[in-house]
């Protein structure tokens, strides 16, 4: 069952791509896959594609043997946070991207700043709160002590249920329409808040090399919306991505290597990309994501481009890191 592509990479596996997920960030899933299945295609793999159905990918998983290796092409809930992960290392499997322990602690905003408070890697201090403990005092509290501040859950991607608080009245603006605001939280009981730190948005991507990890490029976003959201990252139009960011040297080598710095400290494989904020004085660290879009609008590929590496070399390395 060996493939051979034409720059002599042999793989004794078939291709089996992981797509969909049916959360939040299906569709992103689906265009990360199409992207995916281009390139399988180019490098001559022999592959399948499933749309998974978190209901019954355990019972599908099964007709699976150690021929096969699962390219991981899922973004958020179920795809991203370790369960797939553990569902195949359970059957043996092979599967592209971090294992589930390391896609565990990467989508948890909190443990992944638990996994990097002793090391030098700086990042925005924060609150974590169970849902029902989100009343009008507590936010109130909040906002004496951080001014403004952010409010997302712990465990999504996307910029998913992020919400920003300027002022006492948005507090009130947000409990006075409360029963609306906080059903977009209906599948996240734990909710992190954190101090609104303006300033540039950077992003960085870090792949495998032959088992050894290494940073792409700064990019700085700036969104057409209020912050970078959901529609900025998959409409074309509505952000501006700089590459390589306009920064002083020291802060655009420190970005460098704190991406680095944290794929490597929670053990991330294959690929990852992370954000940071810069307040044109210190740089933050905000969160890592350990399966990044691969998309036509997304930021990895753009960076890729950059370096005059093309989208095959990485989806040839992704699949490497995995072997």
């Amino acid at each position: 069952m060996g493939n051979k592509d034409n720059r002599g990479m042999k793989l004794m596996k078939k291709i089996v791509v992981l797509e969909g997920g049916f959360n939040e960030e299906h569709e992103v899933s689906l265009n990360t896959s199409k992207e995916v299945q281009k390139s399988l295609n180019r490098l001559r793999f022999e592959f399948e594609v499933i749309l998974v159905n978190p209901k019954n990918f355990y019972k599908k998983v099964k007709l699976y043997n150690k021929d096969f290796l699962f390219f991981n092409a899922l973004h958020g809930p179920y795809g991203e946070d370790g369960k797939i992960q553990k569902i195949l290392e359970i059957n043996e499997l092979s599967f592209t991207h971090s294992d589930s322990l390391s896609s565990k602690i990467a989508f948890d905003k909190n443990l992944t700043k638990s996994k990097i408070k002793k090391s030098d890697i700086p990042f925005i201090k924060s609150i974590l709160l169970e849902k029902s403990q989100i009343k009008i005092e507590k936010l109130h509290e909040v906002y004496s002590k951080f001014n403004s501040f952010v409010m997302k859950p712990v465990s999504s991607g996307s910029s998913f249920g992020v919400k920003f608080f300027y002022s006492i009245k948005d507090i009130e603006t947000f409990f006075s329409n409360y029963q609306k605001e906080i059903k977009v939280y209906k599948n996240h009981n734990k909710i992190m808040i954190e101090k609104n730190i303006q300033g540039r948005e950077l992003t960085v991507g870090v792949f495998e090399n032959n088992n050894i990890s290494e940073s792409m490029e700064v990019t700085e976003i700036i969104s057409k919306n209020s912050f970078y959201d959901y529609d900025a990252k998959y409409i074309k139009g509505l952000s501006k991505h700089i590459i390589p960011a306009k920064l002083p040297k020291n802060i655009y080598e420190k970005c460098l290597y704190y991406a680095k710095r944290v794929h490597d400290k929670l053990g991330c494989r294959g690929l990852s990309r992370s954000d940071f904020i810069y307040d044109e004085e210190n740089i933050y660290f905000l969160e890592i994501n350990s399966q990044p879009g691969l998309t036509l609008t997304s930021l990895v590929p753009e960076q890729l481009r950059y370096k005059n590496m093309n989208f095959d070399f990485l989806i040839k390395k992704i699949i490497e890191a995995s072997l």
